[in-house]
């Protein structure tokens, strides 16, 4: 192992600076990456063992087959299965009725047929995410062409080849059935493609990602970011005021990016102090739409990892959201700091309702990112209380 580890090491010395992007990679830190290989080609411990594991991941991601919305078995209402469909998680047959319809919500509860992947492309759009940033990642550090091929399979598959490709609209996306087709809080199911079409420009240099496939995702991207701005179920998302208003947030600012529509982007960080910011967060730190929830705590964290994702996006924009704060001292530092005792090894219980085991370690990403931002040490201190923080892709996309 030891000497694997000093091959891949030598392997990027000679070969990881070359053919460095054409644009950011907007998942990361500004000058992040390049950071992380300069500390791993001068053989910094912690950048050494997050690479690691993302090599592991990677290689995993090999194995896996391309996600396509073609896969599922049933056909959504528009009769074409091109076009993405699922089932709202939440929502559980009526007991009241024959036929189950219409389906009534039980916040917090997933009915597993929300995820049966016979009728819902939920899995397989996150697949489509965490595959192609692992493997694109994969590529960026080592420059081994097979995870730049596997990359550009899963993504051809997904959003270029017309047997395969989702039409780029999510018009059916968490229907209630008896209800509706398809409602805007399904957008937040589409996170992970903005993820994955932004991973897209580490394979730069590839031969298997050409220009041309690279302005077909484009173009893919411009359709959707315009039914995201401009159609019913986008403004319907655009309106929430709770997480589903952030994570839109977080969509509409990354596909503009992308898109290099930097000004757009702007504009909507520019928005979300007042708008997102001033009406989610307490002076406290509380995030009373989100306490409001079965699962409290989760939803909370949930949040503060959008709002967390949303100010990195705003450092590549040119606006500083972690530093926005109302008159009244509303933050995402007042969000963070309202969390911080319920983490880490010793946490202080959490009170409020929280029905099922949540997932603290989601916020990690943010801790790093806030003790960059705010240059304050306690919440690097919190992250190393979690044994497998050194090998967090954290480590990489957001290095100290």
């Amino acid at each position: 192992m030891r000497a694997y580890a000093l091959l891949l090491l030598a392997f990027i010395s000679l070969a990881g600076f070359a053919a460095e992007p054409a644009r950011p990679y907007f998942g990361a830190r500004p000058g992040a990456l390049e950071k992380a290989k300069a500390q791993v080609s001068a053989g910094d411990e912690v950048a050494k063992k997050a690479l690691k594991k993302l090599i592991t991941d990677a290689d995993k991601a090999l194995a896996a087959a391309p996600p396509s919305v073609m896969d599922k078995g049933k056909v959504p209402p528009s009769g074409d299965k091109h076009d993405y469909m699922s089932i709202a998680p939440y929502y559980w047959p009526n007991p009241a009725s024959k036929d189950g319809l219409p389906y009534q919500r039980k916040d917090g509860k997933v009915n597993p047929e929300s995820r049966d992947e016979a009728a819902n492309d939920t899995l397989r759009a996150r697949e489509v995410g965490t595959i192609v940033e692992s493997l694109a990642l994969g590529y960026y550090f080592t420059r081994e062409e097979k995870y730049a091929e596997h990359a550009a399979k899963v993504l051809r598959t997904w959003f270029l080849d017309p047997a395969t490709k989702m039409n780029p609209n999510f018009r059916f996306a968490q229907a209630v059935p008896g209800v509706n087709d398809g409602r805007g809080t399904g957008i937040l199911e589409a996170r992970e493609l903005a993820q994955a079409a932004d991973a897209a420009s580490l394979l730069a240099g590839s031969i298997h990602w050409p220009a041309a496939d690279q302005k077909a995702l484009d173009e893919w991207g411009n359709i959707y970011l315009d039914w995201l701005l401009k159609s019913k179920n986008g403004q319907d998302e655009h309106a929430a005021k709770n997480n589903h208003g952030t994570w839109y947030d977080v969509q509409s600012a990354h596909w503009a990016l992308i898109l290099g529509r930097k000004d757009k982007a702007r504009e909507i960080c520019l928005a979300a102090g007042p708008g997102r910011i001033g009406v989610q967060i307490q002076a406290d730190g509380k995030q009373p739409l989100e306490l409001a929830r079965t699962t409290s705590f989760g939803y909370s964290c949930f949040n503060l990892r959008a709002l967390a994702t949303l100010a990195g996006l705003s450092e590549h924009a040119g606006f500083d959201l972690w530093h926005y704060k109302t008159s009244d001292g509303r933050s995402i530092r007042t969000a963070l700091d309202f969390l911080v005792p319920y983490l880490g090894k010793n946490p202080k219980p959490w009170t409020m309702q929280q029905i099922h085991e949540s997932k603290p370690e989601e916020v990690l990403p943010a801790l790093r990112a806030a003790g960059i931002a705010y240059g304050d040490e306690r919440y690097e201190s919190l992250l190393k209380e979690y044994a497998d923080s050194p090998t967090k892709r954290l480590q990489l996309l957001a290095p100290r």
